[in-house]
């Protein structure tokens, strides 16, 4: 860069640079600006769409306390609309409840294998893992419910899914692999969760004869 003897040259040099390049400058500024303002409208925008959600999703756990409410109608508005938030994961989980209490495993599987797709975390896709595993045993789709539960997850879950494993091979009538699931679950700290497992490998036990 040129360096300037007098302060006249150099408000001279200013002049002929603003001049020259003066529209870049403001081009640049304006520009510079709206980048600002765009990210921070981004921001608001994020921030509302969650507001929006939570409140569409208390509405919706509020109407499971209303007699005649059509939650199910209510959970999938809120999974169209708010596709990408946890909210409607949430929304989906509801849905599946109200119709495993409605005797509709169709659609509470359809909910929960929408949950398990979109969920953002790992904890919520297990989650809806065996609770949709659960509802393809109870519709006897038991190879289904093994091929759910083969996905990756979290390790705090391993006894919950051995144990649910076990569930499944019992209802097959595979007694010896029922007992190994069911094992593997206390193994992995599952009669501290579910005191139920250990009647589950007595029972089994009892089934078995001594060889």
């Amino acid at each position: 860069m040129e360096i300037y003897s007098t302060e006249e040259q150099q408000a001279e040099a200013i002049k002929g640079f603003f001049k020259e390049h003066g529209v870049s400058i403001a081009l640049g500024i304006v520009i510079g600006l709206g980048g600002l303002y765009g990210w921070k409208a981004y921001n608001q925008h994020q921030i509302g769409s969650a507001e929006e959600a939570s409140d569409a999703f208390n509405l919706v756990a509020q109407s499971t306390e209303v007699e005649g409410a059509d939650v199910i109608a209510q959970s999938e508005t809120l999974m169209q609309q708010h596709e990408g938030s946890s909210y409607a994961v949430l929304a989906a989980f509801v849905a599946a409840k109200e119709a495993v209490d409605a005797q509709q495993l169709d659609v509470a599987a359809e909910k929960l294998t929408w949950a398990q797709q979109h969920a953002s975390t790992k904890e919520l896709k297990a989650i809806a893992s065996t609770r949709l595993a659960r509802v393809q045993l109870a519709q006897q789709n038991y190879d289904a419910a093994l091929a759910t539960l083969g996905s990756e997850l979290p390790t705090s879950y391993e006894a919950a899914v051995a144990e649910l494993k076990g569930d499944i091979y019992l209802a097959q009538g595979d007694k010896e692999q029922a007992r190994i699931a069911y094992q593997s679950a206390a193994d992995k700290g599952g009669l501290e969760s579910n005191p139920l497992l250990q009647v589950k490998l007595d029972d089994l036990a009892a089934l078995t004869p001594a060889a």
